[in-house]
């Protein structure tokens, strides 16, 4: 949705330049584009409507500020619009009970609830410093039961037993017993799912909430389901009190799709958006800056916040001093960068976070091929002894040899890293003293920074 949406968009506004006021014929020639790129994004037809005459409501009639143009006023509406349509603002999780805090995650099978839960675990450790403890009662699928014990590890939370003998109430009634005599603060309960809504699966869930009186009900819902997520949406807000959705594969094609729509259906706030695979791969959903990125702005918010928590301080800081001091740039420098890349989400993830125009400016390149290359790097240095990695002159023909044949590239691949290696080399030893400052002035006629490529 979000390229479809944003390429309709920038088309009009290049098409209504000019203009001084938003009309009637105006309005219906960039609402008839929205309303195309909304439906192909499987948007609910009565949630497409309800947006496009609150859009025209809004649009039309209003004088154009002298510093915009009616596309760009336009656009502006549409913006401020599909903020409201997916919920203003940000809508934290609420823990405000009597500890352990019970959040009950529900959802069809495949969704990604028990990935979901992880990830919310690792949220709730790192970003509000609480003590979690995570419980399957999917007695369905011991697998699920196993794959929850992985990942709450990984997440750093601790993880409650259970079997598939037990009934998903008793599972839930010992975790909770357990959580409150080990002074847990939350408890996180992953539910069993179904490849389709049935009434086994919601007479369990609603016995389930019965007993353990969640403060939070989660639904978790795959954003690229389209139409499909709305039904079931609709299926679970008649069955429990949702309190507030996750949104998963938010990464995938659909950009949006699901997220209109559900928020709509079932009146309740999308609390998170999945990411990505990664245990971390868990953001805070914030409307107005998913709205950004739905018409093509961008998110340059989430690409800091994403860089910032990706960087190791210290090395940049060691770094910066070697670099000051002289001290000689090596391999395990350049190795410590690509490192830093990778724990930032690498170019996809970064890219995904630009404005589309930024996006297609750099968009010959391919990132999938760029992100191989990074690992392929990777593997070179370290296929290298410590020795080499120090003093990079020792590499001559034999060593390359070996270095390669450790790697599993050709010789050609250890001399490509090796010359760029030495670029870089250089590029540092001029940044030495105070010679970053005359190269940045002899780079930009000495009025500051260099003009970005772009």
């Amino acid at each position: 949705m979000a390229s479809a949406l944003s390429d309709k968009l920038s088309r009009l506004v290049k098409e209504m330049r000019g203009q001084a006021r938003i009309t009637e014929a105006n309005v219906q020639d960039m609402l008839r584009e929205v309303r195309m790129a909304l439906l192909e994004a499987d948007v609910a037809l009565p949630v497409v409507r309800d947006f496009i005459a609150r859009v025209k409501d809004q649009a039309l009639g209003q004088e154009v500020l002298g510093s915009l143009s009616p596309g760009q006023a336009l656009v502006g509406i549409v913006s401020r619009e599909l903020a409201a349509t997916m919920g203003e603002g940000v809508s934290d999780i609420n823990l405000q009970a009597q500890p352990p805090a019970v959040i009950l995650m529900a959802g069809l099978q495949g969704a990604g609830k028990t990935t979901t839960t992880a990830k919310l675990a690792k949220h709730l450790i790192e970003k509000r410093k609480k003590k979690v403890l995570t419980v399957s009662g999917d007695v369905y699928r011991p697998a699920a039961i196993e794959q929850l014990k992985t990942v709450t590890r990984q997440a750093g939370a601790e993880w409650f037993p259970s079997t598939a003998d037990q009934t998903p109430v008793d599972i839930a009634l010992a975790a909770l017993a357990y959580a409150r005599t080990h002074y847990f603060d939350v408890l996180l309960i992953d539910t069993a799912g179904r490849l389709a809504v049935d009434e086994a699966m919601m007479r369990e869930i609603k016995e389930l909430h019965a007993a353990v009186h969640p403060v939070e009900t989660l639904f978790v819902v795959d954003a690229m389901q389209g139409q499909d997520a709305v039904n079931t949406a609709r299926a679970f807000k008649e069955a429990l009190p949702l309190t507030g959705i996750v949104l998963t594969k938010l990464d995938g094609d659909s950009r949006g799709g699901a997220a209109l729509s559900v928020r709509q259906v079932t009146g309740a706030p999308i609390k998170f958006a999945g990411v990505s695979e990664k245990i971390d791969g868990l953001e805070v959903f914030d409307a107005q800056r998913h709205a950004g990125r739905v018409l093509g702005m961008g998110d340059i918010v989430a690409l800091v916040e994403q860089v910032t928590a990706g960087v190791d301080v210290a090395a940049a800081q060691r770094l910066a001093a070697k670099v000051k001091s002289g001290s000689g740039f090596d391999l395990n420098d350049f190795l410590s960068q690509i490192q830093q890349m990778k724990s930032m989400g690498g170019l996809s993830q970064l890219m995904d976070k630009l404005p589309a125009q930024m996006q297609a400016k750099v968009g010959q390149v391919d990132m999938g091929k760029a992100e191989k290359d990074i690992h392929r790097k990777e593997g070179i240095i370290q296929s290298m002894t410590p020795l080499e990695r120090r003093k990079p002159d020792l590499i001559k023909a034999t060593r390359k040899r070996r270095i390669a044949a450790g790697a599993g590239v050709q010789v050609q691949e250890v001399n490509r890293l090796l010359n760029e290696f030495g670029q870089m080399q250089d590029m540092m030893k001029k940044m030495k003293g105070g010679g970053l400052m005359k190269m940045m002035k002899r780079m930009g006629g000495g009025k500051g920074m260099p003009k970005m490529p772009f």
